[in-house]
C-alpha cells in the first residue's frame, strides 16, 4: 500500500508506529496517541511536555513556521512553551544564504513566544527538493497544571478559535503568488492573506482558554484542516461530535484561493486555529474570556457519548456524515499549482 502525502493515516500509526515505542518508562505520563499533539513526562513534582513536528509544505517562513506549529502543540496542553530544537535539512544547492535565513527565522519567532533555542542538527541532504525544518519544542509546568486531547467529555462544547485554514492560505499566496494573480486573484486580498501567519500562534489562545479552569481538552488542527482536527480531538477522548458548518468561519481570503485551486478550506491546514472542549457549564465563561483578549472565537459544535456518532449539520439543517480527510488538501493544490507552471 502506498501512503498518502502529509499525516500516515491514524490506522497504520496503530499497527505500525506505536508498537514500536521502545522501553516503557513510568515516568512517560502520556505517549504517542492520535489526536494527541505531545507526550506528558512527569519528573518529581515538575512535569515536561514535549512535541515534534515537521514543515514540509512550504517554502517561505519555513523556520518561522516550524517555531511556531511546534509551539502550538505545547499550547494544547495549557502551557507556555519554553525550548525549541531544530533538525534543519537543506536541498543540494543550497548556499549559506538559505541557513541564515531559515536561522534567522528561527531565531525571531522563538524571542516573540520567549523561547530558548537549545540545540539541533544542519546538513545538506541529497535528493531534497526543497528545505525541510523537523522542530522540537519542550514546555515545563506541575503536576496536575495541563489537559490533553484524550480529556474531552460527552456534552463538552466545541470552540474553534480564529478561521479554518489559516495556514494554507497564508503558504499557498506567499509560494503561488504570481499564479494566482494570473488567475484573476486581486493583489491586495492576496497581500492580506499573506499576513495570516501573524495568526499562526496559538500560545496566547491555549493560555488563556485553560487558565479559565473550564477547558477539559485542546487540539490544534493541522494537517487535515479543521475537519480532521475534529476527528483527531474526537478519536483521542474516544467521543462522537456534532458540528455546525455554517458555524465554522471561513476568511473571504481562504474562500478565494481555495475556489481557484479547488479544494475544502476545512480540509486545509489549519495552523492558527485552536479547537477547545469546554465544560458545558463553563463554555460562556471561556469563550467571552477569549473574546475580551481580542482573539475571535466561535462555538460550533457539542461532543456526543457514542464514538461513530460524527454528525455534520449543513446551513439547511440536514445532517450527514462529518468528513474524515484522506489527505491534506495543501499537497492538492501545490499539485495542482505545479502541473499550471
Amino acid at each position: 500500500m502506498h501512503l498518502p502525502f502529509g499525516k500516515v493515516p491514524a490506522e497504520i500509526l496503530k499497527d505500525i508506529v506505536f508498537r514500536n515505542l521502545g522501553e516503557k518508562r513510568s515516568e512517560v505520563v502520556v505517549g504517542p496517541s492520535v489526536g494527541v499533539d505531545g507526550a506528558v513526562i512527569e519528573l518529581g513534582d515538575k512535569v515536561l511536555i514535549t512535541s515534534m513536528d515537521p514543515i514540509t509544505g512550504a517554502l517561505k517562513r519555513i523556520g518561522w513556521l516550524a517555531v511556531n506549529v511546534n509551539a502550538n502543540d505545547i499550547a494544547t496542553f495549557g502551557v507556555r512553551p519554553a525550548y525549541f530544537s531544530s533538525c534543519i535539512l537543506l536541498p543540494e544547492g543550497a548556499d549559506e544564504q538559505m541557513l541564515e535565513t531559515i536561522c534567522t527565522q528561527i531565531d525571531e519567532a522563538a524571542k516573540d513566544l520567549g523561547m530558548a533555542v537549545v540545540g539541533g542538527h544542519c546538513e545538506l541532504t541529497p535528493a531534497l527538493t526543497g528545505p525541510v525544518v523537523v522542530g522540537c519544542a519542550v514546555g515545563i509546568t506541575g503536576k496536575g497544571r495541563y489537559v490533553t486531547a484524550k480529556d474531552a467529555k460527552p456534552g463538552d462544547k466545541l470552540l474553534l478559535t480564529k478561521s479554518a485554514g489559516i495556514e494554507g492560505t497564508a503558504i499557498l499566496a506567499s509560494d503561488f503568488y504570481r499564479l494566482l494573480i494570473d488567475g484573476g486573484i486581486s493583489e491586495e486580498l492576496l497581500m492580506s492573506a499573506r499576513r495570516f501567519f501573524e495568526e499562526i500562534s496559538v500560545v496566547k489562545d491555549g493560555i488563556l482558554a485553560f487558565e479559565t479552569g473550564g477547558v477539559d481538552a485542546m487540539h490544534d488542527p493541522t494537517e487535515g484542516g479543521v475537519l480532521g482536527g475534529i476527528h483527531e480531538l474526537a478519536d483521542a477522548s474516544n467521543l462522537g461530535v456534532k458540528v455546525f458548518e455554517d458555524r465554522i468561519p471561513v476568511a473571504e481570503e481562504t474562500i478565494e484561493i481555495c475556489k481557484f485551486f479547488n479544494i475544502d478550506p476545512l480540509q486545509l491546514i489549519s495552523s492558527g486555529v485552536m479547537l477547545i472542549a469546554a465544560k458545558e457549564n463553563c463554555a460562556d465563561e471561556v469563550l467571552n474570556v477569549l473574546i475580551r483578549n481580542g482573539v475571535q472565537v466561535s462555538f460550533i459544535g457539542e461532543f456526543l457519548e457514542t464514538p461513530k456518532t460524527r454528525v455534520l449539520v449543513k446551513s439547511d439543517g440536514s445532517q450527514a456524515r462529518l468528513p474524515k480527510p484522506d489527505f491534506d488538501h495543501l499537497w492538492l493544490a501545490i499539485h495542482r499549482a505545479l502541473k499550471r507552471l
